[in-house]
């Protein structure tokens, strides 16, 4: 096989994840952490990407790899507008949609201009995202929220959920696009989707608060108690706004979002520690069931994955509720990297095609 050099960037809140892949082998990997010193001195997230970039190369430079051999360099995708499922070559638009987001800002939406700054650098290198966010594959009445001036939105951890629904599927030897599963990412967002052969038709919007509480995201609050906070005088719209994406959750009840910290109180006996973790247990069990429903309760089985699933606390909790629907199978971590690594393999050796932002 011809040997393919690629490059995977994943930019985090505090830490930037660095893989170089040779076809499917990893050659190297690293979580190069950014210190809140460090990151204190930009205003914005997008003024991070050229110290991000700096810091790429300077770590491929320091352990010997030689950057002209690298293909292509493949990040995350951001909130951009609504994609199919697939690999998109970072261009003009692209670009100008992470930069000013038509849903929201996140630190996802640095990931495309990060691999776009980098391949830059490199001749004959492409930028690429792959399977990002907003991939959209709903059926119709999956839309419909009760408003005619509100529509429901596919935003959803498209990248990770689809790379582990495919590894089960190859693991037993069957067709992603003949299965009906429910996938269950659970980090610091959530999101649970109805995978019904090869297509996601329902999932829950986590990053703006619908669905179950994660880490950081509060997930569904009564509405009715959000319209009276939002005209209380005392929350701005920016606050509301963090509420739903990054303030809320565990981390607002806790006052962490460390699980391993969380975890060490619950085992000395830190009893609301352990009620918010069983809660946030429940509530993700009760949106496996929404999507059992969804597939008419044909489901083939329930994976769960994301940083999360490393809990057994919170696994065993959601296992007692949904072990009857179907069987389930864990799959630890985001499995970013080699999702991103895999998808720009099958573009080098022209599997697949990379489509155009438009």
């Amino acid at each position: 096989m011809t040997p393919f050099n690629i490059l995977v960037v994943n930019p985090k809140d505090y830490l930037t994840q660095i893989a170089v892949y040779q076809n499917h082998k990893l050659l190297y990997m690293i979580s190069r952490r950014h210190s809140a010193e460090e990151l204190s001195q930009f205003k914005t997230i997008y003024d991070q990407v050229l110290f991000r970039r700096d810091s790429v190369i300077r770590e491929i430079k320091n352990n010997d790899f030689n950057l002209s051999e690298l293909k292509i360099v493949i990040s995350r995708g951001g909130l951009i507008k609504p994609v199919q499922s697939g690999v998109f070559e970072v261009n003009e638009l692209l670009v100008k949609d992470l930069l000013h987001s038509p849903v929201g800002e996140d630190i996802i939406n640095i990931g495309g201009l990060l691999a776009d700054a980098i391949a830059a650098e490199i001749p004959g290198a492409k930028a690429m995202i792959a399977d990002p966010t907003v991939v959209d594959e709903f059926h119709e009445m999956a839309r419909i929220t009760g408003s005619p001036e509100i529509k429901r939105k596919s935003i959803f951890h498209a990248l990770n959920q689809k790379a582990v629904a495919k590894m089960h599927a190859e693991t037993h030897k069957q067709k992603y696009e003949e299965l009906n599963l429910i996938v269950a990412h659970i980090g610091n967002g959530t999101t649970v989707g109805a995978h019904r052969q090869g297509r996601v038709i329902d999932v829950n919007q986590g990053f703006e608060g619908d669905g179950p509480f994660s880490m950081v995201r509060s997930g569904s609050l009564p509405t009715g108690d959000v319209v009276k906070m939002c005209f209380s005088g005392t929350k701005t719209l920016d606050e509301m706004l963090c509420l739903l994406t990054h303030c809320g959750g565990v981390h607002a009840y806790l006052g962490t979002r460390d699980i391993l910290e969380i975890e060490n109180r619950i085992n000395n006996g830190d009893t609301h520690a352990k009620l918010i973790m069983e809660a946030m247990a429940y509530q993700v069990s009760k949106c496996i069931g929404e999507m059992f429903a969804v597939l008419k309760g044909q489901a083939d089985a329930i994976l769960i994955t994301g940083d999360i699933a490393h809990s057994q606390l919170v696994v065993r909790n959601i296992i007692e509720h949904v072990e009857k629907f179907a069987p389930i199978f864990l799959y630890p971590g985001d499995n970013e990297l080699q999702a991103m690594a895999g998808n720009a393999l099958r573009v080098l050796k022209g599997e697949m095609q990379v489509q155009e932002y438009i």
